[in-house]
Order: C-alpha cells, then structure tokens, then sequence
C-alpha cells in the first residue's frame, strides 16, 4: 500500500450535510447526528493498514468527545468490486469485531467524502458547533505504535474546541491509503 497524505483544506468551510446507510440498512441523516458540542467525521475502510492501525484509538478518542456533546461517524467510500474487504458485510464484521458503538456509514457514490475533500483511509474532519471545519488532521503522531505516541492531536484539538479556543495552530496531513476512487484507476 502506498502512502500517501491527506490534502489541504481550509479550515472554516461549512459541512455539507448528507444522508447516507450503514450497513443494516438504517439510513442516517448528519443534521440530526450533529452534536451539540460539535461533529467528528473519520473517513476510515476496512482493507487499509493505516486504518486498521488507528481503529482501536479512533474509538476510544470518540467516547472521549461523546462524553463533550460532540458526536461521531465513520464513513466508508471504498465500496468498489476490487476491495472486497470494504463491502458492506465486511462492515457489519468490523462492527461486530470492533465494537463501533458509532455509525459506520456508506459511502457508495463518494459524494460525502469529495464534498470533505478526504484522498486517504484514514482521513480526519472536526466541525465546530457551527457546522464549521475546525479541525483536519491526524489522531496522533504515531499510527503505527499505540505505546510511541506523544502527541494525540485529534484530542488536543476536541478540549480546544470544548473550550470554545482558537483551533491548533499546526494541524498535520493524516496518511494513510487513498481512497479508491470509482471513476478512476487508482492503485
């Protein structure tokens, strides 16, 4: 897999909402999702080692920010005939095996995933109260080693926002696999 980074995106651009499936079948609408305290998107997948590595972390940093009236949701835009490991069955597996206590969503057409301007599995949006960017980013500086982490940006950044402060100063590309677009070829 190659890695690559996430891409540059203004910080203060709205939230485009969007409704979008789980894998069950319920369908999830990101305005009524929205908390009070703000909104956190992780555009994540299931075959991707970047993703898989920060799983574990992801959920625990979204029982943090819960507990701060801001919600979480993790979307999947590689629903593509070459990557099985995404398809939404193997969904309901990485819910079950994981115990993702948030919605896992699909995003089939990849619409909600351009309009964020994710590229890479795992690629990380935090939105304001305002339904404003305020964060984007990586979770932390270490995807690979849980133990070597120092710096666990995405939670830095949630008690900023619950202190209603500025966001970061130096935010951080995620990295991660790219997203495997359907309309073109990618790798």
């Amino acid at each position: 897999m190659a890695l690559i980074h996430s891409a540059e995106v203004a910080l203060g651009q709205k939230l485009e909402h969007f409704s979008l499936s789980d894998p069950f079948g319920k369908q999830y609408d990101s305005q009524s999702l929205f908390g009070k305290g703000g909104f956190l998107i992780a555009v994540m997948c299931n075959h991707c080692p970047y993703s898989n590595a920060i799983w574990s972390r992801l959920l625990t940093v979204a029982d943090f920010a819960k507990k701060l009236d801001i919600t979480t949701l993790a979307i999947n835009p590689n629903i593509h005939p070459n990557y099985p490991e995404d398809s939404p069955s193997h969904m309901i597996d990485k819910i079950n095996e994981m115990h993702i206590t948030f919605p896992y969503l699909i995003d089939e057409h990849q619409n909600v995933s351009k309009s964020l301007g994710a590229v890479c599995t795992p690629d990380i949006f935090l939105f304001d109260s305002n339904e404003t960017l305020y964060y984007h980013g990586r979770l932390d500086d270490n995807w690979r080693d849980e133990r070597s982490v120092k710096e666990e940006d995405l939670r830095e950044a949630i008690m900023l926002l619950f202190g209603k402060q500025a966001s970061p100063t130096t935010q951080y590309p995620s990295q991660g696999c790219s997203i495997k677009w359907k309309d073109t070829v990618t790798g």
